[in-house]
């Protein structure tokens, strides 16, 4: 299994932007908490979000894609949860 970087004590303060939180939250219903590869345009979605969102620990790996393998599949962690709840909240 594929291993997320550890979040750091300045990130864990960080606040995400619209297009990762937009990402996360489509994570929150799918079984899981899979984050998906695409938009909802059909585009994939941006590696540098992703990676950003891993780094945060607000997603982590899940699986290694055997037909895509340079495709980071991730899902929601607890951070991320809180994240969209803080969110919510606002």
């Amino acid at each position: 299994m594929p291993t997320a970087p550890e979040p750091s004590i300045s990130a864990k303060d960080k606040r995400p932007t619209k297009a990762q939180l937009s990402w996360l939250a489509r994570g929150r219903d799918e079984p899981g908490g899979k984050l998906p590869l695409f938009t909802p345009a059909g585009q994939r979605v941006n590696d540098r979000m992703v990676k950003s969102c891993l780094a945060h620990g607000w997603a982590e790996p899940w699986f290694e894609n055997p037909l895509k393998p340079n495709w980071l599949v991730c899902k929601l962690t607890d951070a991320g949860r809180a994240v969209l709840a803080d969110a919510n909240a606002d």
